[in-house]
């Protein structure tokens, strides 16, 4: 395994958070608790002083789990989120005026940190249009149609799970484990990433990599993931 000065390779989540600090703007990767960076989070959790955080991921874990563990220790000051229906401790801290919440239509969340990483300052969408989303925010007729700006979003820390990296931190992603991770790694100052794989150089087939390691600032591999169902539905 290459260990000169162009690795990007830590060797433990506490490393790779080295120079977080309170009032940082954080993403976290994942959708409900699939492919959500658990050791970065882990990390986070064991230094409770980090505070006032501002967070933005689709969801916001479960009580017990994921973000739910930066609620438990009141980190986190204000979520970004499109979904956060699973946790009631979200509930708890928001009705009492303990957390902020910018609640975000999917789509637009999506959109709005894909176009942070791509250096676009803002863009149009219909979506909201008419609804309490669209409060204070700029209108513009196109073609008969309203639309609404919506600012990008980038972030301090991008903490990310991929199931797969080389040393220069060219990323693999693993089925729908993918879904906001590739676009977040792309938005922040610095990306963490934690793997459950690292490859030798040259063992990624270029055409396979899903985010390239220009992106990436520190790699480390996690061990003994959880990755809980947050709702298990079976047949009889």
């Amino acid at each position: 395994m290459m260990t000169d000065g162009r690795s990007k390779i830590v060797q433990s989540a506490e490393e790779a958070i080295i120079g977080l600090q309170s009032n940082m703007t954080l993403m976290f990767g994942g959708f409900g608790l699939c492919g959500i960076p658990e050791k970065s989070i882990a990390a986070i959790n064991s230094h409770p002083d980090i505070k006032n955080l501002t967070c933005i991921s689709n969801n916001a874990g479960v009580d017990d789990f994921g973000l739910g563990l930066l609620l438990q220790t009141h980190q986190i000051k204000k979520m970004i989120s499109s979904y956060v229906g699973e946790n009631k401790l979200f509930e708890q801290q928001y009705l009492s005026g303990q957390l902020e919440v910018e609640l975000t239509p999917q789509g637009t969340l999506a959109e709005k940190i894909r176009a942070g990483g791509a250096g676009i300052p803002g863009f149009y969408t219909a979506t909201g249009v008419g609804t309490p989303i669209a409060e204070n925010k700029e209108h513009k007729d196109f073609n008969g149609q309203t639309f609404i700006l919506e600012e990008s979003l980038k972030s301090d820390f991008s903490f990310v799970k991929a199931w797969k990296a080389d040393p220069f931190g060219n990323l693999v992603f693993r089925k729908t484990a993918a879904n906001f991770n590739p676009i977040m790694a792309t938005a922040g100052k610095i990306t963490v990433v934690e793997v459950e794989e690292i490859v030798e150089l040259g063992e990624l087939d270029p055409d396979q990599i899903h985010t390239p390691g220009i992106f990436v600032h520190r790699v480390f591999k996690g061990e003994n993931y959880e990755k809980r169902i947050e709702q298990k539905t079976i047949t009889p």
